[in-house]
């Protein structure tokens, strides 16, 4: 058990990232090396600046507001959620005083942003198990969402321990010293493997690996693509 512990802590960390941002630059270049379409994608009645409305179009999604607000309301909580959780990973690698401003522990939200998160993705999960979402979707849509809500589900399920069931036998101090000596190059998984936390860790690192290596051959890619798509669209 030891052993595969430390196969999914280490070595398949560090293939998910080398996947992750090889195929990003490999689907970058093979679109700039595309040859130029010959008519303009442009959609928009002209308006200037065009990278404003371009960055309004990719953050505040305008057009799925008017036609769908249900899921215009889900998908900015989950992208919300998100970027609060995305930080939230950021502040278990270093310390960054400039998102203490408003003084929180990590992570933001008291466990309950991992609630919503899941929640949204579930909700994105079972509309395309209805029409006509469930006719423009494909098998790679699911897993992708089902390996996503899995990533999201183990990694709140730890912070649950933590806060509200004071199942304490790792927490963000642990969490810190495993991911510094990964970006040291010298990992060192500690305690992890006789931790109570440690099978809902490994989970999430199993999960949000598989992940990171689908990514870039996903759907999921627009994310990467929207604003420079916004921009061609506006002109």
């Amino acid at each position: 058990m030891d052993t595969i512990y430390t196969l999914i802590l280490v070595p398949m960390v560090y293939l998910a990232f080398f996947v992750f941002f090889a195929g990003i630059i490999w689907r970058i270049t093979a679109l700039i090396r595309k040859p130029k379409l010959p008519t303009t994608l442009k959609i928009y009645p002209e308006k200037k600046p065009a990278i404003l409305w371009a960055l309004t179009d990719t953050f505040f999604l305008p057009g799925v507001r008017r036609n769908n607000p249900v899921l215009w309301f889900f998908l900015m909580v989950f992208h919300l959620c998100l970027l609060l959780l995305f930080i939230g990973h950021l502040e278990l690698v270093w310390d960054l005083p400039m998102f203490q401003m408003i003084p929180h522990e990590i992570f933001l939200g008291n466990g309950f942003l991992g609630i919503i998160l899941s929640v949204s993705l579930l909700f994105f999960l079972f509309r395309r198990f209805i029409s006509p979402t469930k006719d423009l979707s494909v098998p790679e849509d699911y897993f992708v969402l089902i390996l996503l809500f899995l990533t999201v589900i183990f990694g709140s399920e730890m912070d649950w321990a933590r806060r509200w069931y004071a199942y304490e036998e790792m927490g963000p101090a642990e969490y810190r010293a495993y991911l510094q000596t990964l970006l040291a190059f010298k990992p060192d998984i500690g305690d992890v493997n006789i931790s109570g936390h440690s099978f809902m860790l490994v989970l999430h690192v199993f999960f949000g690996n598989l992940f990171l290596m689908v990514f870039p051959f996903s759907n999921l890619m627009h994310s990467i693509f929207a604003i420079p798509l916004n921009k061609l669209r506006r002109g």
